[in-house]
């Protein structure tokens, strides 16, 4: 057996919290986690609009039902297979999805802001990592750096941007002691970053969110 692969146009989606406008002056890129949908995701963020945020949420090429053959539909980032080549179509697509956004606003000051959600951590990670795609702060929320990225090799790369983690303090997904070994490895590695804990589980919380925003203006 001989295995080909093929690039092919696809059409892709993704959401916006408003219009863009002169007055945007934050661009928010949030990546759902895995089993979600943008439009739904996007709606996490709604404390955010000020009318001087612009919340970004593009959705998982990768779109399955939940149960079964019909009923929910969700996406997600990637899978194990061809794994390679469905991390350089998201950077692709994220690249894409970036400059279009970018190109419809007046304000080229704005700052930018990728966020992660649970599986959408790993993808803003390697987006950034493989693309010129520029940030001003990399926000990882309930999930990490891919454990199989050099973070020595890209040290540079994520120094040149503020990095926060925001974990719950019941995440059914990470406990207590994996939070402290990954802190342990980001210093080890030598990658400035900062943590925000907040009482809850593996969720988007709005009060914390707020926090979040806040500590990132610098307030």
């Amino acid at each position: 057996m001989l295995k080909k692969n093929i690039i092919i146009s696809k059409t892709a989606r993704y959401f916006l919290s408003a219009e863009p406008s002169a007055n945007i002056e934050e661009v928010w890129f949030v990546c759902h986690g895995y089993a979600q949908l943008a439009n739904y995701f996007i709606k996490n963020f709604d404390a955010l609009n000020t009318g001087k945020v612009l919340v970004v949420a593009p959705e998982g090429l990768n779109r399955f039902y939940w149960n079964g053959f019909s009923g929910k539909v969700v996406a997600s980032w990637m899978t194990k297979e061809d794994r390679e080549e469905e991390i350089r179509d998201y950077v692709a697509y994220l690249d894409e999805v970036y400059r279009e956004v970018l190109s419809l606003l007046e304000n080229k000051n704005v700052k930018i802001t990728a966020l992660g959600f649970s599986q959408g951590t790993a993808t803003v990670c390697r987006w950034l990592a493989n693309s010129r795609s520029h940030a001003d702060h990399l926000v990882l929320w309930a999930g990490a750096f891919p454990g199989d990225m050099d973070l020595q090799l890209n040290k540079a790369v994520f120094n040149n941007m503020r990095t926060m983690l925001v974990t719950g303090d019941n995440d059914e997904f990470i406990n207590e002691e994996q939070v402290k070994e990954y802190e342990q490895l980001l210093k080890d590695r030598g990658i400035s970053h900062e943590v925000l804990r907040f009482k809850g589980k593996h969720e988007i919380k709005e009060e914390t969110l707020v926090e979040l925003a806040s500590r990132l203006r610098g307030a």
